[in-house]
């Protein structure tokens, strides 16, 4: 998967837990392995006020370092990494 998708579902992941679920249909590339791994930082670290995709998945790339572990092993089986 490349970075540019791998970001975007990390950004879909998050932006669709703030619009609520069922309002956002989550891209393919979210798996539930990849939500349960990151959900919780990149909410913590990238949600701000009127989230959009594209302000997330900058947040999640800038941030990188600061994801957790699970995050970071995640995103790199996924084929993203620093």
């Amino acid at each position: 998967m490349s970075v540019k998708r791998c970001l975007l579902a990390c950004a879909g992941l998050v932006v669709a837990g703030a619009a609520g679920a069922e309002e956002f249909k989550l891209p393919p590339e979210v798996t539930p392995s990849l939500r349960a791994a990151c959900e919780t930082d990149v909410r913590r670290l990238c949600i701000r006020a009127n989230p959009t995709v594209a302000k997330v998945k900058r947040c999640v790339m800038v941030n990188y370092f600061q994801l957790g572990r699970k995050c970071q092993v995640e995103l790199a089986s996924l084929g993203f990494g620093r």
